[in-house]
């Protein structure tokens, strides 16, 4: 399997994703909002992302199976073998309301071995990509995670839990440590997005609980070619498919520390 090639082959699929996601985003009006659960959004511009991803990559790798967000193939994915994990548009709630922070996802992996991954982030126009060994770019340019060594000069991204609140107060007491502590948080609304831009040393970490693995997929290889450090909460390695992430740079250690010792 040529990864490179097969990297700017799935360049092209995302892009033409994303090109759909742009146009209808002109058109889209809040009428259009479906609820899978609580506070968790989903349009018919999602579904119809990933049926196109998923039709493209099937041509691309027929070998390949697939996890999806959106459930679209009606397949009962085995994670254990290569599959395309997508996340056909992440940031749905920003893309509803007009908020220009929102992406396409897309990783392909062989079980927990992460293999290729694709991001793009229509707004800005920005193609983060990486493949194993190769590593990460964006938009033709090569990405190095920072240089900071010190959770004390970090800036550091993370999400809001939208669901399974009974652990809010635990994660709201290792936000307000880590406000005291850092150079300041972020909360951009887009998982996928975060761990983009800690590939590309604008975040110096990231960290979220109740995630997936169509979250993580393609920006976690990124970090990892980046010279960056990925971890689930524990400091292990159960992060793709066990729900929790620590992403960062040179502090990765004492954000473990952190997080570790008060969730």
């Amino acid at each position: 399997m040529n990864l490179e090639q097969l990297t700017q082959q799935t360049i092209e699929i995302v892009r033409q994703a994303s090109s759909f996601i742009q146009q209808e985003a002109a058109l889209f009006s809040r009428d259009k909002i479906e609820y899978k659960d609580l506070n968790n959004l989903v349009s018919y511009v999602d579904k119809e992302a990933e049926k196109l991803l998923v039709a493209k990559l099937s041509t691309l790798l027929p070998e390949a199976s697939f996890i999806t967000e959106e459930g679209t193939t009606g397949q009962e994915p085995d994670p254990t073998a290569l599959n395309w994990i997508i996340d056909p548009l992440d940031g749905t709630t920003n893309f509803i309301h007009g908020i220009p922070v929102y992406c396409v996802s897309v990783g392909l992996a062989r079980g927990k071995e992460l293999l290729v991954g694709v991001i793009h982030e229509p707004s800005l126009n920005e193609m983060f990509y990486a493949w194993q060994g190769g590593g990460a770019w964006c938009n033709g340019k090569p990405m190095k995670v920072s240089n900071v060594e010190s959770l004390a000069d970090s800036l550091i991204a993370t999400g809001f839990p939208y669901y399974k609140f009974e652990k809010q107060k635990r994660y709201m007491y290792i936000l307000e440590l880590l406000m005291q502590r850092t150079h300041g948080i972020r909360r951009m609304g887009a998982a996928a997005v975060d761990l983009a831009y800690v590939a590309a040393g604008r975040f110096d970490g990231f960290y979220e609980y109740n995630l997936n693995s169509w979250d993580m997929a393609a920006g976690v290889l990124m970090i990892k070619e980046a010279g960056g450090t990925v971890t689930d909460f524990n400091g292990g390695d159960n992060y793709l498919f066990g729900g929790d992430i620590i992403a960062a740079a040179g502090g990765h250690k004492e954000l473990v520390e952190v997080i570790r010792e008060n969730f």
